[in-house]
C-alpha cells in the first residue's frame, strides 16, 4: 500500500459519463465518483432534479488521484482538453447549466493552478473560455447506474456515438499520461 496522500479534484464538462470515462484512463486517478456539485437546492437532488435546471446544480466527478503520478495542473490540462470549455452551459447536444464546464477547487493552490491553466489554455481555443472557477461546494453522489457508466454500457447509443471519439482524442493528445503506458 502507497504512502501517498490522495488528492481530489472536482471537474465538470458536460456529462459526467463522458468526464468519468476519459479520466478513468490516466494514470495516477485512483477512483472517480459521479455526482453533483454547485446548486442552490436544499439537500440531496436527485438526478432528475438535476436535469430541470432548476437546483443550479452541474454534473461533476469527484476525482480521487495521487499527485506523485500525475499533477494537479496536467490533469486540469487533461480535462480542458477533453471537452469544449468554450460553450456556455453545453456539449455537444447536451444543454442547460447542469452541463457546464467548471472546475470546483478544494483549497487556494487548486484555485491558483485552475486560474493558470485556463490562461495557458487560452491560445489553444479559437473561442474565449467560459469553465467557471468556483469554491467546491458539497458533492452529492450521483445514483448507482450512474456510477462507472460508460464501462458497463460500451454499446449504448450515446456511449458509441459520443464517448468511444472522445476517448480515441484523448489517446493521441494525451498517450503520455494513460495507464498502461510506461512513464517517459
Amino acid at each position: 500500500m502507497s504512502d501517498t496522500k490522495l488528492e481530489i479534484a472536482t471537474l465538470g464538462g458536460g456529462c459526467f459519463w463522458c468526464v468519468e470515462a476519459l479520466l478513468q484512463q490516466i494514470r495516477g486517478v485512483e477512483g472517480i465518483v459521479s455526482g453533483y456539485s454547485g446548486g442552490n437546492a436544499p439537500g440531496h437532488p436527485t438526478y432528475k432534479e438535476v436535469c430541470s435546471g432548476l437546483t443550479g446544480h452541474a454534473e461533476v466527478v469527484q476525482v480521487s488521484f495521487d499527485p506523485k503520478k500525475i499533477s494537479y495542473k496536467d490533469l486540469l490540462t487533461v480535462f480542458m482538453t477533453s471537452h469544449d470549455p468554450t460553450t456556455l452551459n453545453r456539449q455537444g447536444g447536451d444543454i442547460g447549466t447542469q452541463y457546464r464546464s467548471v472546475i470546483f477547487y478544494h483549497n487556494d493552490t487548486q484555485r491558483e493552478i485552475a486560474e493558470t491553466v485556463l490562461k495557458e489554455m487560452a491560445s489553444y481555443y479559437d473561442d474565449p473560455i467560459v469553465t467557471e472557477i468556483s469554491e467546491a461546494t458539497p458533492f452529492y453522489e450521483a445514483e448507482d447506474y450512474h456510477q462507472d457508466y460508460y464501462r458497463n454500457n460500451t454499446s449504448q447509443g450515446y456511449c458509441s456515438a459520443v464517448i468511444t471519439p472522445k476517448l480515441a482524442k484523448l489517446r493521441k493528445m494525451h498517450a503520455d499520461k494513460l495507464k498502461n503506458v510506461a512513464a517517459s
